[in-house]
């Protein structure tokens, strides 16, 4: 077998590997609408378990921790993108990251501007770690179990960072939950035409979307479900959640079946 024969089937080889561990769905209109959906359920879930059910913040804390480690654990274990498992853990991850903000500010009495800054310190730091270990932050090469261990740690924090920020400027610094949902919005419109006006990175403008979706949904959700005094449509955090998730599942059901979302891994220099 000649040499460029054998690189040709090595390359080949590594290419089905990483296809076949590729993680990740593509980033279609499907993946940007249900992952808005999905951080609004993180918002209106945890209200419906903590206050509407009455868990409390602890045992609301402990039933979603421990769903959220077995989502995650067949997550690891599988060996491609599964779109029912990838957004259950995404739900599940919204959820918890929305508790660790509440934990923080309702359990301890800790303020919105250090829970802001703090998680805006630990999701820098898991970019510079992720960065550091990996050489890269592509959304487009999650083919090993430790770029997915980071990739879920910083899922977490986008999470737990946009329930403060967004809390911060709606109820904070009193913009009100719907004017704060523009203005996330229209960040996001300028992150989008960033990228293809003005050919702003692929990565960095991926982050940024992803990041401000976050508050975007926190704002959504807290608009739904908060009473029309306190500046909300009243439309209470059971309806809220179950409509959403009810719509989730619907489009998660259909991207199993159509398989739209698949993404191939860029394969990667040896």
């Amino acid at each position: 077998m000649t040499a460029p024969r054998a690189a040709t089937i090595a390359r080949d080889e590594r290419t089905a590997a990483a296809t076949m561990l590729n993680k990740v769905p593509a980033l279609t209109i499907y993946f940007w609408f249900i992952k808005v959906m999905g951080t609004t359920v993180g918002e209106t879930a945890a209200d419906y378990l903590n206050d509407t059910r009455g868990l409390g913040l602890n045992n609301t804390s402990i039933v979603v921790g421990v769903a959220l480690a077995i989502a995650l654990a067949f997550q690891f274990r599988a060996r491609r993108y599964v779109p029912a498992l990838y957004w259950s853990v995404v739900v599940l991850i919204s959820i918890a990251g929305t508790l660790m903000t509440d934990n923080l500010v309702d359990g301890h009495g800790v303020s919105l501007n250090v829970t802001t800054a703090g998680f805006t310190i630990a999701l820098a730091l898991t970019f510079v770690g992720w960065y550091m270990s990996e050489r890269s932050l592509s959304i487009h090469t999650i083919v090993t179990t430790k770029r997915e261990a980071w990739y879920w740690l910083t899922i977490l924090f986008t999470f737990a960072l946009g329930t403060s920020a967004g809390d911060l400027i709606s109820e904070k610094l009193n913009l009100g939950y719907w004017k704060s949902g523009l203005m996330f919005a229209a960040l996001i419109g300028l992150v989008a035409a960033a990228r293809f006006a003005f050919k702003m990175g692929e990565i960095l403008a991926f982050w940024m979307a992803y990041i401000l979706t976050r508050p975007l949904g926190a704002s959504l959700g807290d608009y739904l479900l908060q009473k029309p005094k306190d500046g909300g449509l009243g439309l209470g955090t059971g309806f809220t959640t179950f409509s959403f998730l009810a719509i989730i599942v619907t489009l998660v059901l259909y991207l199993s079946i159509s398989r739209t979302d698949l993404m191939v891994a860029e394969e990667e220099p040896t």
